[in-house]
């Protein structure tokens, strides 16, 4: 038995039928990250014998026989951005490495703890939140599963390292402007930014206040679905959260595609080597999809979420850069200084830009329902390496991965990163949108996909192998 390996829905199967105890699993994991996180550096903090009890609290419902929970069993971790009790939340800072461990569970902690699933740790990012690459200068890079010298992306590197490498079967993310799907892509894995505002981020530390969104990474569409369901729900305490009823989507992935209007996205006018673009291609040619849908000036959108970004991120730790600049990562470090000096005007221009380009976007979704496009413009880079040449163009190797995703996380859209299956070498994916609040669709296209071998969870070469 790996329950790491194993899937979410799979763990929950044996757990409820007796084939296996949460406690078994959870010991097993246990060993699994001690013996093959020395290699990754996917995380930062481990809570063994909390984990032991949450999981002999799950042993102990069935042996009653009360309902263990729709995640019975199954363990998983979370970015270190997100309250976990009993660890502290330092975000992958060093200023915030003396905190006093979190006192209680962020809400998307606490539910998934009552469905059942158990925690085992927190997760290695950039700094605050604030990069594409997980190249942490204070706690260390957090290595891609499928080559050890290259990145995993970020912010939520450790999140898709941990699943990508059989560590965890599911992980917590946060996605500002492609945290969650820029990382899932260049590991192999499903990334899920659902719509803003769809999922709690109480407990959470914020990068950008109208921006941020939390999601869940795993290793199918169905892993995904499951979890994305049981962390649903409004929270009073998060404003942008409040109200939403719960939306299941598990029982729509068998749906197919019929019916439905797919196109690929056009207007990002942005270099890609040739395989990011090919994978896109294989998605559509697999869905049967020849349409194309142009998406409005989408180089103004990227550049106003960049200040809009840069401005809010800047706000959040204002008195830190005033006071203890010297202790920021040297690569956040400026970033967070230029979003202080944004002028007032740039930012007010920005989010009124944000105000016309969401509604223009919005009207896309009268004549399509999905859309695709491609995660990142290139595959992992070297850890260390500072550029990209495509095309006889150089473009910062790092900032630049998010050249498709941030314009899309501009508009709060839910979005999906998925693994393309038959690309060689290095992971790389593809992006499924649709309109707000419609994660069903993009989900059940995504399945669709899957199901025909287009989509499909990238196996690293050595590390899921039993150590």
């Amino acid at each position: 038995m790996n329950g790491a390996i194993m899937g979410v829905l799979e763990i929950v199967e044996l757990v409820r039928s007796g084939g296996a105890t949460a406690v078994e699993i959870t010991r097993e994991t246990l060993e699994q990250i001690g013996a093959r996180n020395p290699m990754l550096n996917a995380f930062t903090a481990l809570r063994a014998e909390l984990a032991l009890t949450e999981a002999a609290a799950v042993d102990a419902a069935r042996a009653a026989g009360r309902a263990p929970g729709p995640l019975a069993g199954v363990p998983y971790a979370v970015k270190n951005s997100i309250d976990v009790a009993g660890l502290p939340t330092v975000a992958g800072s060093r200023i915030d490495a003396a905190r006093p461990a979190a006192a209680r569970d962020a809400v998307l902690v606490e539910r998934l703890r009552t469905a059942g699933a158990v925690c085992m740790g927190a997760l290695n990012m950039d700094e605050y939140a604030f990069g594409f690459s997980t190249q942490n200068n204070h706690y260390g890079p957090t290595r891609n599963p499928h080559a050890l010298d290259r990145i995993a992306g970020g912010s939520s590197g450790g999140s898709a390292a941990a699943v990508s490498s059989g560590l965890v079967p599911f992980s917590l993310g946060s996605d500002t402007n492609g945290s969650i799907r820029v990382p899932a892509a260049l590991c192999g894995v499903f990334g899920l930014k659902p719509t803003y505002g769809r999922l709690s981020r109480t407990g959470a530390r914020l990068f950008a206040t109208s921006l941020d969104h939390m999601g869940p990474l795993a290793r199918s569409v169905g892993d995904i679905a499951a979890v994305y369901d049981v962390l649903q729900g409004a929270d009073e305490s998060d404003p942008s959260c409040a109200g939403r009823p719960v939306e299941p989507v598990s029982p729509q992935l068998g749906l197919g595609v019929e019916g439905l209007r797919i196109a690929i996205a056009d207007g990002f006018a942005a270099l890609a080597m040739p395989e990011a673009t090919l994978a896109l291609d294989q998605v559509a040619s697999a869905l049967g999809v020849r349409r194309r849908a142009q998406l409005p000036e989408v180089p103004l959108a990227r550049a106003a979420a960049t200040i809009v970004t840069a401005a809010e991120g800047a706000e959040l730790h204002f008195r830190d850069l005033a006071t203890r600049a010297a202790e920021f990562d040297p690569f956040t470090r400026p970033l967070f200084l230029a979003g202080a000096l944004v002028p007032a005007a740039w930012f007010v221009r920005a989010q009124r830009f944000r105000s016309w380009w969401c509604v223009t976007v919005s009207r896309l979704f009268r004549d399509v329902d999905v859309l695709l496009a491609p995660a990142t413009p290139y595959p992992a880079f070297r850890i260390g390496q500072e550029h990209v040449e495509i095309e006889g163009t150089r473009v910062d190797a790092s900032a630049y991965l998010g050249v498709f995703t941030q314009p899309l996380s501009f508009a709060g859209l839910p979005t999906l990163a998925a693994p393309v299956a038959t690309i060689e070498g290095l992971p790389l994916g593809v992006q499924l949108f649709a309109a707000p609040w419609r994660e069903d669709l993009v989900l059940r296209v995504a399945a669709a996909a899957e199901a025909c071998g287009a989509l499909l969870a990238a196996r690293p070469p050595t590390l899921i192998a039993e150590p």
